[in-house]
């Protein structure tokens, strides 16, 4: 970029242009007040002082270059001063705005090249304007780098549960090549459970990356929560009775419409159900309840399980985030099921929580619909 087309150079040479737009209006004004109004001052004083009307033109003549030369010298003074002005606010323009400036454009740079711990710090003497644009793209740049990091952390969390089901299944493969396991149908079911759990990771991979980017379509209709419930009760009763867990429903007085898409309401229940029935210790019990509350619908899910450590609770949400990562693993469980729900809820316009005790002290997990 040419010098005379860079930021700097431009408010330089407008302050100059404008000193000098300045001047120059200053020097014509008083070339004019001179000519026009000189004489109208100046010879009723001379006809006072001298008495020979000979002299009188002459001598008002030169007053008026005397008096012309004071002014002229006056104006040319104060535009010097006016110049000196021009260079300081020039000056400290450059070192409150030009320099942070340029700062913040190296490091944008800095930062397009991936260096997302990239940082500006600016003096306090570049004012609040500068303060807060400089603050406002440190933040951008922290989020920048927290979302690095969560990039770099998802793509060795998918590399690591899919390595898991494979190395699974290649000691299968080796072990019947080996001969160490026999051809039967129970070493082929363990092989074919190693599939589905991969299949089930890659379909949530799959599902997540679509309702993240909001690749999908929801059919909201009006959804009596009571009869959703009792729905989803009914999927999962064998799964519960299995582990001699009871599903209990608090009584509904009346019927709860919400405003929702059925499947997807559905679908966050059943996970949330069945995470609390694949925590919960046979047994044990698990507790379902709607209740209309402001402008929304409220389904909680309560169970008398693990539990949920407060260190752990800000994590629960996010991606392949798990509690106990051997319970978690053994019970078929990919971590993500919860990702999902609560981006499923809030498409619907709702919110989905968690609530825990502790170790040991059950958990509960609330999600809210629009009421219809």
């Amino acid at each position: 970029m040419p010098w005379y087309k860079r930021l700097r150079w431009r408010l330089v040479g407008s302050q100059f242009l404008v000193a000098l737009v300045g001047v120059s209006i200053m020097m014509l004004a008083t070339r004019i007040i001179i000519i026009n109004m000189a004489p109208v001052v100046i010879r009723p004083l001379l006809e006072m002082l001298l008495q020979n009307p000979g002299d009188l033109l002459q001598t008002e003549a030169d007053l008026i270059i005397a008096f012309r030369n004071a002014v002229l010298f006056s104006v040319l003074f104060a535009a010097l001063g006016a110049i000196a002005a021009g260079v300081f606010s020039s000056a400290l323009l450059w070192g409150t705005i030009i320099n942070p400036l340029r700062m913040v454009a190296d490091s944008s740079q800095r930062i397009a090249d991936g260096r997302f711990d990239e940082r500006v710090t600016v003096p306090q003497s570049s004012g609040m304007a500068m303060a807060q644009l400089v603050t406002s793209f440190n933040q951008m740049t922290a989020t920048l780098e927290e979302v690095e990091q969560q990039r770099v952390a998802l793509l060795g969390n998918i590399a690591h549960e899919l390595r898991t089901p494979l190395t699974g299944l290649k000691g299968y493969l080796e072990g019947l090549l080996d001969g160490l396991f026999p051809a039967n149908e129970e070493t082929f079911a363990w092989m074919t459970q190693e599939v589905d759990r991969l299949g089930r990771l890659v379909d949530d991979i799959q599902h997540l990356s679509r309702i993240e980017s909001g690749q999908f379509k929801l059919d909201f209709q009006q959804v009596d929560v009571g009869q959703l419930v009792q729905r989803v009760m009914a999927q999962l009763a064998f799964q519960a009775q299995s582990k001699q867990i009871s599903l209990q429903v608090a009584p509904v007085n009346h019927p709860i419409l919400a405003l929702a898409d059925l499947d997807r309401a559905a679908q966050i229940l059943i996970n949330l159900v069945g995470n609390a029935i694949r925590y919960t210790p046979e047994g044990g019990q698990v507790w379902l309840s709607v209740q209309a509350n402001g402008r929304f619908a409220e389904i909680s899910v309560q169970d008398d399980g693990l539990g949920i450590p407060p260190d752990a609770m800000p994590y629960i949400f996010e991606r392949f985030y798990r509690v106990d990562h051997s319970r978690s693993r053994t019970s078929g469980g990919t971590g993500i099921g919860l990702t999902i729900s609560r981006h499923l809820v809030w498409a619907m316009g709702g919110e989905l929580t968690a609530v825990s005790s502790g170790l040991g002290q059950g958990s509960c997990f609330t999600f809210t619909l629009p009421l219809a």
